[in-house]
């Protein structure tokens, strides 16, 4: 493994790989592999997960970056790295950094969630906020590695960086040695380029199905276009993979060794959100649960067994608590209903029986009485409803025009 930043264009090899895995051993963790039932019930073959989420610093980001800056030159450790991040890759440099003894500065956006924020302070790095958006941070990070000499550390795109991820790879062979597919989250292609070159060097047959965010899917039109293509405005909760454009590097390996790159959607990647946490009990981030929406959108498309590499359990609480709303009304497990009513004494009282009738759990209500859009006698009523999937939320909606209301969403 070379030791210089001036090759960031190599290729990897397995050997990198394996030079990574001695490299961090005793650093990152060998994650656990746990089977899903319910998912194996769902796919028809066993499926397994790959619970990165698990890692040191919450996301398989580690291994990367102190691969990485490891492989620095002295001098270019003496003059500390540089990284922008709104997270998880801010959360690996700081530690890799902390742990080898190299000065780290992260730029963050404004807007980073106070939790990675927090956590990138006490593992060691320098936290500058700077932009709301992560491209604004990036040009800042970069800016500063050119007047300072801190060496720039990519989060995707370098071949170290690769490598160290690739030993994610090489885990699931040794403790899933009958794979038939792994199902890898896809933002810049760092993760899914590293294990492609680890799998495919010693598995050729197992099949490696990268997948995006339906919003911010860019590798199926570079891939189309032969080339890294920029989509503008990406937008998808799933913040970990949420990048404009392919790296360079990733790009060119996983043209060459991944065999399929697929899109979810927002609903997919709730419901596998709520999955993993009811029937897992496994905290992930929206990007790291983006495998299992794979599964959830097309479970019997994948020759099994199957491992699903979790990613990453850096989830902002706040962001958790509406991607759950979102994932129970994908599923058909939370109602918003909006309905008028005559307003008269008791009229509140009597709509509640009637959603009673129908085993229909009232979260929370919302009564307007005085809007210029109603009539004089007339009320607005919102209800938020625990319901107990799309038959039951149909079942709700039939009851309420029934007894004479008007349903107007």
């Amino acid at each position: 493994m070379s030791y210089s930043t001036a090759d960031s264009l190599r290729p990897v090899t397995l050997d990198d790989v394996r030079g990574a895995q001695k490299m961090l051993s005793g650093v990152a963790r060998v994650t656990a592999m746990e089977g899903s039932r319910h998912l194996s019930q769902l796919a028809g073959t066993p499926v397994h997960l790959k619970c990165e989420n698990l890692q040191r610093t919450g996301s398989f980001k580690l291994r990367g970056a102190y691969v990485r800056i490891a492989g620095l030159l002295p001098e270019e450790r003496a003059a500390g790295v540089v990284a922008a991040s709104a997270g998880n890759h801010a959360q690996g440099v700081a530690l890799a950094s902390s742990l080898l003894g190299v000065h780290a500065t992260v730029f963050m956006p404004k807007g980073a969630p106070l939790p990675k924020m927090s956590a990138t302070r006490e593992y060691g790095a320098e936290v500058r906020l700077h932009g709301q958006v992560v491209d604004e941070t990036l040009a800042a990070a970069q800016e500063y590695a050119r007047e300072t000499g801190a060496v720039f550390i990519h989060p995707f795109d370098h071949p170290d960086i690769i490598a160290g991820q690739g030993t994610v790879g090489l885990e699931i062979l040794e403790q899933c040695p009958e794979v038939g597919t792994i199902l890898v989250g896809v933002g810049g292609g760092g993760l899914a380029a590293g294990i492609a070159v680890a799998v495919k060097a010693l598995r050729p047959d197992v099949r490696i199905v990268g997948v995006q965010a339906e919003g911010s899917a860019a590798y199926p039109p570079s891939l189309a276009a032969g080339l890294p293509v920029v989509i503008e405005n990406p937008t998808t909760m799933a913040d970990g993979i949420k990048v404009g454009c392919p790296g360079d590097v990733p790009f060119g390996i996983i043209r060459e060794l991944v065999d399929e790159v697929r899109t979810v959607t927002e609903d997919q990647l709730s419901a596998a959100l709520l999955l993993c946490l009811e029937r897992a009990k496994l905290v992930v981030e929206p990007a790291g649960a983006s495998p299992v929406a794979a599964l959830l959108g097309a479970p019997g498309a994948f020759p099994g067994p199957v491992v699903a590499v979790l990613s990453g359990g850096n989830v902002d609480p706040v962001l958790l608590q509406r991607v759950l709303r979102h994932g129970m009304a994908a599923q058909g497990r939370y109602l918003a209903v909006r309905l008028r009513l005559t307003d008269r004494p008791g009229a509140l009282a009597t709509l509640l029986g009637a959603l009673s009738v129908v085993d229909a759990n009232v979260l929370d209500v919302s009564h307007v009485r005085t809007d210029p859009r109603l009539g004089l006698t007339e009320a607005e009523v919102e209800l938020h409803l625990e319901t107990k999937g799309p038959a039951h939320c149909a079942e709700v909606g039939q009851a309420l025009r029934e007894a004479g209301y008007t349903v107007i969403d």
